[in-house]
């Protein structure tokens, strides 16, 4: 995390969310590695578990001094593995996206996509769940 934009909140904190993103992206790694999808165990398990870490620090909110919402998230592990500059070599020069790259792409999309799923249904639990019993 870029430790510029958290000046203001607590060292505990920003190791927190620093361990969050790099556990994600450690993750990413070895599901890759495993040549396996993140949307099956043990790795959408585990990337879970990082999510309900993020959600209980109180990271996964537009309004946190940290954010780690999905959008977040995802532009912290595009700057750890320069995505951003990858694809704009490829969109100026016109030419493909590196193999490594590419892949790294699609792992950011499936952690986008289930990081959202999670966030949403973690957010409608009450509504479909009434402490009352109604």
């Amino acid at each position: 995390m870029s430790r510029d934009s958290f000046n203001h909140v607590s060292s505990a904190s920003r190791d927190l969310a620093d361990d969050i993103v790099r556990r994600v992206a450690n993750l990413v790694s070895e599901a890759e590695a495993a040549t396996k999808p993140l949307e099956l165990d043990p790795y959408r398990s585990q990337l879970f578990e990082l999510f309900v870490m993020a959600d209980a620090a109180g990271f996964v909110s537009e309004n946190a001094e940290i954010d780690l919402t999905a959008d977040n998230l995802c532009r912290e592990l595009a700057s750890l593995w320069d995505l951003t500059e990858a694809t704009q070599d490829a969109m100026s020069s016109q030419s493909k996206i590196p193999a490594e790259q590419l892949g790294k792409l699609r792992a950011l999309w499936s952690v986008l996509r289930l990081w959202m799923e999670w966030d949403y249904a973690w957010k409608r639990w009450e509504e479909f769940h009434p402490r009352d019993g109604k």
